[in-house]
Parts: C-alpha cells; structure tokens; sequence
C-alpha cells in the first residue's frame, strides 16, 4: 500500500514508484535544498554544465564588444542576443599543455583539466573540473554527472596521440574517460530509472500517488510549477518515444521485425538535430530537477565526422568543413550555437525563488581551438549564467595581455562558486581576476 509523502521534507526527497525515483524541482514551500528542513533560507543550489563543439568557429564570425544589453556579438553568438546580459565573453584563455603537438587529440583531451598529456597511445590526462564537481555532490544527488555526446568515440592513432582525447572532455580519473551517453533514452532512464530497460509505463504513471500526495501540501505557485515540470518530462518521453516509432532511429536492432516485451525506443535518432535537441532537453531536466548538478554536452568529436543534411549541408564532414572557412561552416557553427540558447532559454524560464535556473547555472560553451586552422593559443569561450547571484554578466573580459590567461584559473573560479576552495587546479595556482 502506497504511504502519502508527509512533512518535512529535505532535499533528497523524491517522487517514487515502481522502479522509479524523481527528484523534485525547486519549490518556495519545501526546504528542498537545504541539509536542515528548517533553514527556511537554503538555496537553491549551483548547477555546472560544458557544452563543446569541435574544430573552432568561423574566423571572423566569433567575436563581441560593447556591454549589457548594448553588447554586439559576431554571426556564430548571434544566437545567444537575447541572453547578453547573463553572459561572459572570455577573450585570450589557453591551455599551455594542449599547444605541445598532437591537433586534435592533444587539443582536446586536456581542455578541461589542463593536464599534460601522454603520447605514444598511452592514454593520462587529469581528473577535469566538471568531475572534481561531481565528487563534491555525489551524495546530494540520485546521479552524480551526466557525460553526453552525439558522436561514438574515435578509437585511433592521430600524430602519435590517442584519438580518445578528441572524445572525451570529461575525465573521472588521470587515465579514465568518463564513460559517454549517447543514447537519448538511455540517459533519461537514468535520471528516472531505477533499473535502467524497465519502462513498462511512462515515470510519471509510476509516481502518480506521490504526486497527489505532494500537491496537497505544497503553495498554488509550487502546484504550477510542479504540473510545468511533469509536463516537460512526458513532452520529452514522448519524442524518445516516436522517434522509435518513426523508424529514425540507428546503430543495434533486435533480431525480431518487432519486439515480444515492451522496452523504451532503443538507440541513436539518425537525424542530428533531433538527436542534439533531445540531449539539451535532457540536461534541461536533470537540472530542473536536481537529478544531477553537473553535465557535460559534446556536441561532437574534435575532429568530427557528422554531416548536417537538415541545414543542406551534406556534402563535407564538420571536420574537412572547419578549413573552408565559408557561408556553409558559419551555418554549422549557428546551429551549434543554437543548442547553447535553446538550453539557456528554458533555464531562464524556470523560476527558483528570486532568481531563474540559468542565474543559478554557470554554463560554458567552448572549443579547443580558435578556428579549423588549429590555433589554440587562446581558446574560444563564453560563460552563461550568473552561478546563483556570484558572477556579475553582460561583460567582456579580456585576457591576452594579461600574465595570467590560463584556463584552469577560470576552473579554479568556477570551483569557488560551485563551494569548492582548492589550492591548485591543473597547472593553476591562481584564481581568474574578474570572474
């Protein structure tokens, strides 16, 4: 028999059913976040994300200036306009490790750790600041990190360098990747299933009884943005869905034409915009409901194979593309970017206390280069999001001239706002000036 939810109620607290648990969006009438049920002043908490795109941007095209809802970006940031003011443009950061050889790989399977890396096939980089996050919360949250991507791993050789380090930015330890989902429906099962395959019936059926129980006790705001929330999570149920049942789906099939048990759509959507946008809604939802606190996105591999037929684009790989420096690579590079404002659109609607989901995120978006020439002697980077009311937005910073550029001190800034103090991050000592 089902036993109603009663008061009080902590953070850790989740709508639960049969091989089912929910965490609980942020709600002004429960001391969700806080340890104590009584701090009816707790937080709500920091969230983390990085978003990469392989192979740089459009070399005249990344640019910014001016301020606030004055600032002028350049044709790849066009989509971020309405989030200027909730935005750093990070002007003359580099890795100093990543400019040691290697192109790609070299470039890419440090950029969150700023580690050295080994050569030869070896694979050693460092533990990246995302999962340093992700160790602080692990008991906070039903999952510790999302790592995503729409792009297998590339297993090879490239300039005497391991072509997993075009995969990978996340590291959970000095020679461990952090393992990458790139199944849509496999990553919500993880956020909402106990036991990952068990999708008998939609999340929200199983946790129907709690939810009743729930809204009982809660404000008619708090009932609003429950039903918000619910919605979102069957709205994105039902595109993973049908897109199994539209047959736009790829990699392993089952033997049989159909299946004899009931099992979630399996597999990668074939189309890449749908698969993308499906992950940023995913992010949105994990966030949304404290799932997780900490995620990275890769768009695609550095060094990347996919085509982009729904932009008309299908004639070159992103990679080969990144040299040509033309109206169609500028397309690509938008649509790239339109991930990073549709992610940040849907944050700044959801409202937490006195301030949105993006104002309590810190959300990068960045490359391991510059552009497809390969130069990474500073690196593209824009920071969404205020990290909960720390970081003051609408700013560019610039970096270049400046003695200290590197970008595991912007990492050990981060750090500071997500409650973590290190002394060292990478092959920094000091904090970024200005963040």
């Amino acid at each position: 028999m089902h036993t109603p939810i009663t008061h009080p109620l902590s953070r850790r607290t989740f709508l639960r059913g049969v091989g089912v648990s929910m965490a609980l969006p942020w709600l002004e009438s429960l001391p969700v976040w806080g340890d104590d049920a009584k701090n009816k002043s707790s937080e709500p908490p920091v969230r983390f994300a990085c978003l990469f795109s392989g192979n740089g941007f459009h070399r005249s095209e990344w640019w910014a200036k001016g301020e606030g809802s004055r600032m002028e970006l350049g044709k790849v940031l066009e989509p971020l306009k309405p989030f200027r003011e909730k935005m750093l443009f990070l002007r003359g950061l580099y890795n100093q490790e990543a400019l040691i050889g290697g192109i790609h790989s070299c470039q890419t399977g440090n950029l969150l750790t700023g580690a050295h890396l080994s050569s030869g096939g070896e694979i050693k980089s460092g533990i990246s600041c995302d999962q340093v996050i992700a160790e602080k919360f692990k008991t906070q949250t039903k999952v510790p990190s999302l790592v995503l991507g729409t792009e297998p791993s590339i297993a090879a050789l490239h300039k005497n360098y391991s072509m997993i380090y075009s995969s990978h930015i996340s590291w959970s330890s000095a020679s461990t990747p952090t393992p990458l989902e790139l199944y849509p429906a496999l990553a919500f099962d993880r956020l909402f299933r106990d036991e990952v395959g068990r999708a008998d019936k939609s999340v929200l059926d199983a946790v129907i009884d709690d939810t009743r129980s729930l809204k009982r006790g809660v404000s008619t705001s708090d009932k609003r943005r429950l039903d918000e929330y619910l919605s979102s999570v069957r709205e994105v149920e039902a595109r993973i869905e049908n897109a199994g049942k539209a047959g736009r789906l790829q990699g392993w099939r089952p033997t049989l034409a159909k299946p004899d048990m009931r099992r979630p759509a399996d597999g990668i959507p074939q189309d890449i915009d749908q698969h993308m946008r499906l992950m940023c809604d995913i992010l949105v939802l994990a966030f949304r409901t404290d799932t997780t606190r900490v995620c990275t996105l890769k768009l695609n591999n550095d060094h990347s194979s996919l085509r982009f037929p729904h932009l008309k684009i299908d004639y070159m790989i992103h990679h080969l593309l990144s040299h040509t420096d033309n109206a169609d690579w500028l397309k690509v590079n938008q649509f790239f970017t339109e991930q990073v404002a549709y992610i940040a659109g849907k944050l700044d609607k959801v409202q937490e206390g006195g301030r949105t989901l993006l104002d309590n995120s810190m959300i990068l978006f960045l490359s391991s280069m510059m552009t497809g020439g390969h130069n990474n002697d500073q690196l593209p980077v824009v920071l969404l999001g205020k990290g909960g009311g720390q970081i003051k937005t609408g700013r560019i910073l610039d970096y270049l001239k400046k003695p200290n550029r590197k970008m595991c001190s912007l990492y050990l800034s981060l750090l500071d706002k997500a409650g973590i103090r290190l002394d060292s991050f990478g092959d920094s000592k000091e904090r970024l000036t200005d963040i």
